[in-house]
Order: structure tokens, then sequence, then C-alpha cells
């Protein structure tokens, strides 16, 4: 038993000076012979331009992901932590000095970076806060604490004020951290926006 094949049926040459009948020998063929494929090349030159230059920037992306340090990659998380921070509390006023306004909100950190590493990425740690409070007035601290024992509680606040194991995080924690917060953040603007 034999399957029979249908014949292609008969196309016009897609350029625009020959326009002949053909039958195409292979699926997808537009023009009738090799001089008119070089005569119809030209208008598909963008199209390969822009898909050769898509191909080189996903390789430097690539390059540009192995040649990053641990910092880069700590750096990565805290913009997406602090990010997700601002998204979380994006209803909240400033947590130092309770306060709505215009400008600009800091991810703020009840306990300091510096002083206390291992709370870096703790979000009982981070709250919303104004840019002055968290810069100008160094955190605001004692207002802070205040708001912090209304909102978490007195025990919540005396955790974060006690001794904690320093973290060492490796480069795929941090990536996988900042992958985590960044689809967190994706989520709450995707709530706040229905």
């Amino acid at each position: 038993m034999s399957i029979e094949r249908k014949q292609p049926k008969p196309k016009k040459c897609r350029v625009a000076t020959c326009r002949a009948s053909f039958v195409p020998l292979r699926m997808g063929q537009a023009v009738c012979s090799p001089a008119c494929a070089m005569v119809d090349a030209p208008r598909h030159e963008p199209k390969a331009r822009k898909a050769l230059a898509d191909i080189e920037r996903a390789e430097i992306k690539v390059r540009k992901e192995k040649l990053k340090s641990r910092a880069d990659h700590m750096k990565d998380t805290q913009k997406a932590f602090n990010t997700w921070v601002r998204a979380r509390d994006a209803e909240l006023p400033c947590v130092s000095c309770g306060r709505h306004h215009q400008g600009k909100y800091d991810a703020g950190h009840y306990r300091t970076v510096g002083g206390n590493p291992a709370l870096r990425f703790e979000p009982l740690n981070c709250h919303r806060q104004c840019s002055q409070c968290n810069t100008q007035l160094s955190g605001n601290i004692v207002n802070y604490r205040i708001e912090l024992v209304k909102r978490l509680g007195a025990e919540a606040v005396e955790w974060l004020e006690g001794p904690h194991e320093a973290k060492k995080y490796t480069v795929e924690e941090l990536k996988a951290m900042t992958a985590e917060y960044r689809a967190k953040t994706k989520e709450l603007k995707k709530g706040q926006a229905a």
C-alpha cells in the first residue's frame, strides 16, 4: 500500500519584476530561482540583523552574569529585597515619623546592616521609611522602635534586638532569594493593580 503525496500547487514568484509561475520544491519557497532569491534577500535583512543583535545581547548577558562576584549578587538581592519591602508597605506611613508624604521612601532597617548583617534580609527588621528619617535622622531609631512594638509586638522587637548567628550566603542562595523577592514584588504589584 503506497501513500500518495499531494503535488504542490503552482505559485507566483514574490519578486515584483518576475512574477513567473513555478512549482515550489520545498515548503515556504516564495521565489522561482536563485537569481530571484538574490533580488528578494534585502527585504529580510532588517529582521536578520535584529535576530543577530538579540542573540548577541543574550550572550553578553550570560557573560556578565558569569563575571559577577558574590558582592554583586548580594547587591542584586538587597535591591530586590528593598523593592519588595517598599511594595509590601506601600499603604503604610513612614515607620519612624508616621507621615504619608510625597517623595522618596527607603527600605529602612531597624537593626543596621553593618551592625547586624544576619538581619539584612529579615522582613521583620526592614520597613518602609521616608528618606529623611532614614538618611538625615539616622533611622529615627527611637520612633522606629515605638512603631515596631505597635506593629509587631514587644516579643518580636526583643528578638530583633537579641544576638543572631552570622549568615554567609552562597551565590546560589543569593540568586534564589533575588528571584523569590522579585516574584513576591510582582505578585504584590499585580494585586495592587487589580
